[in-house]
């Protein structure tokens, strides 16, 4: 994106792999809910995990560097010093499974198909795309609409490539209606295919020997596992009992309480079962208790603010996270694009002309989420909060706070999927009480839960934005105005802000690092002074449970491990 590429022509294999891995074994991994659908892209159903195994796009990005692709299907690439367009030349030995070549006409026909009936948030990452078009026997022109988007290039470059010929038909084969839900494996060119499944209940992966892509240096020590099988489980306190059984061999352990105490067992303590924290360096993103803004009840800054410091974050992290986490307190936390202290002359610049139309505080104070003394019993914090909703126009009637205009009492609903969760939302719901507010926790199936986010059919949901060291278009589906009333988008929190629109145009305009940088610290400072989520935490490390059977790189990458290049002892 910004400099040059870590590694340069002839390349052997990336850093972060064991080029001489050997291949083999299974690989067998757990998947919480149910599946109804083996196409990954689609709005509709639920998709099989691992689905996405099958299918490749033009580059791939490397692990050790923040934003740099290198050829995978695409054997070349060609770019102006402007970057307004991109030419891609295929691998002339790229071969789709049924050992058709990947051709021009399934590029061109997967952007079609995907931004027609993908997923809405393909429609916003490749909007800047203005056309598409066959420049040669095996080349592909991509034109991008005028504006400095420098990042379209790796864009184009990330596009999933589908077979036109399966979903169209072709020797008078009928073709396939791909915004539907399909439980045929669709034909893809990966270096894995789906050898068998049972409608939620598993999914096994098979590693396809005659694989076109073995021997390319960005696949070299990549794709060990002759088989990698997803079984399903109900919930996550199953899955750890499966772990701990035996009958799965590897989890990424997102539940604190669960890392400290469920996995005290003879294997682990003779070493068998291993627990190993990894690092990485990459930016943890945001989570936190959104607020649906589509709702009126939320659609006043200072209530938002005011549930913000009902949150004890302390007391959570001391009693339910045994210490572990770090409080989250920017968009980007654990990266240099966090925003911090107060605007430099650069973020200044880009924000003055909103002054008026953002809060002011962007330009006058730095961000710090609301603190407590770790007691359970943050007496100052719900004065504040008490406060604020006291300016916002709601005071409290019989123990209940009510709009003084109106008499509704201040109620609302938090939607959880999965039982997990309750425990960490019912001391903030404690709190929320002694504020009169009465809020209700709903937990509902993976398939209610989706359906309802895609229609944005919700109050407040736990939700997270994960982010990348480089950020670019994939902001317009997470804050993006259009975005907001897209059904099935990413802004779940609904914001709708010119501002907001302008500050992701110039992120995507970036012309180096540096401005890059002070762009994304411009919105993070928006995005934290617009209160559109109760800040949660973050955890600077990955933490994994394995069984004593794989090996793998160390250290790891920049991005963290990844079992992609795992490979077994035996």
């Amino acid at each position: 994106m910004h400099g040059d590429p870590k590694y340069g022509p002839g390349f052997r294999h990336f850093d972060y792999v064991n080029p001489d891995a050997p291949k083999g074994g299974e690989l067998r991994l757990a998947a919480e809910g149910s599946f109804d659908n083996l196409n990954p892209f689609i709005p509709r159903g639920t998709a099989a995990a691992g689905a996405s195994a099958m299918f490749e796009t033009l580059l791939v990005g490397s692990a050790d560097e923040p934003f740099t692709e290198y050829g995978l299907l695409a054997e070349t690439i060609e770019v102006p010093k402007d970057r307004s367009w991109a030419l891609f030349t295929l691998r002339r030995e790229a071969r789709w499974h049924d050992g058709r070549p990947v051709t021009a006409e399934d590029v061109i026909f997967s952007l079609e198909t995907l931004r027609k009936h993908g997923h809405p948030f393909y429609r916003f990452y490749y909007q800047a795309i203005a056309g598409v078009e066959k420049a040669g026997e095996r080349q592909v022109r991509f034109s991008f609409a005028a504006g400095d988007n420098r990042e379209m290039p790796l864009i184009a470059g990330q596009l999933p490539i589908l077979p036109r010929h399966y979903w169209q038909g072709h020797n008078d084969r009928e073709g396939r209606d791909f915004s539907r839900t399909t439980l045929e494996p669709p034909l893809g060119s990966g270096p894995y295919r789906i050898a068998g499944f049972e409608t939620g209940r598993h999914v096994l992966l098979e590693r396809v020997r005659e694989y076109w892509g073995r021997d390319l240096a960005v696949n070299r020590g990549m794709h060990n596992f002759d088989r990698i099988r997803y079984d399903y489980f109900r919930d996550a306190t199953v899955i750890r009992e499966a772990v701990k059984a035996g009958s799965v061999d590897l989890r990424f352990e997102n539940q604190a309480k669960a890392w400290a105490l469920d996995y005290d067992t003879p294997a682990v303590r003779e070493g068998r079962l291993r627990k190993h924290a990894f690092d990485h360096d990459r930016p943890a993103g945001m989570q936190g208790f959104a607020m649906n803004t589509r709702r009126p009840i939320f659609q006043d800054l200072r209530v938002r603010q005011a549930l913000a410091f009902a949150f004890d974050f302390e007391w959570s992290n001391r009693n339910l996270f045994f210490g572990q986490y770090k409080r989250s307190e920017s968009y980007f936390a654990n990266a240099e694009l966090a925003a911090t202290g107060l605007p430099s002359a650069a973020e200044k610049k880009l924000l003055e002309p909103w002054r008026g139309q953002i809060p002011g505080e962007v330009f006058s104070e730095e961000y710090r989420a609301p603190a407590t003394d770790g007691s359970g019993w943050p007496r100052e914090n719900l004065r504040r909060a008490f406060a604020l909703l006291a300016e916002a126009g709601w005071m409290v009637r019989d123990l209940r706070l009510v709009n003084e205009r109106t008499g509704q009492p201040f109620s609302f609903e938090i939607l959880l999927v999965g039982s997990g969760f309750e425990r960490i939302v019912l001391p903030y719901v404690r709190n929320l009480k002694r504020l009169g507010i009465e809020a209700r926790v709903r937990v509902v199936d993976s398939s209610q839960y989706i359906n309802r986010l895609r229609a944005f059919d919700f109050d407040m949901i736990v939700s997270s934005w994960g982010q990348s060291n480089s950020p670019g278009n994939e902001q317009r589906d997470y804050w993006g105005s259009a975005a907001a009333k897209t059904a099935g988008s990413r802004n779940y929190t609904g914001i709708s802000s010119p501002a907001v629109d302008a500050l992701i145009d110039a992120i995507i305009a970036a012309p180096d690092r540096a401005s890059l940088v002070e762009r994304t610290r411009a919105l993070d400072r928006v995005l934290l002074w617009s209160h559109l989520v109760v800040p949660n935490w973050h955890s600077p490390v990955d933490r994994v449970v394995f069984w004593d059977k794989f090996g793998y790189p160390e250290p790891p990458p920049m991005q963290g491990t990844a079992t992609d290049y795992w490979w077994a002892k035996q």
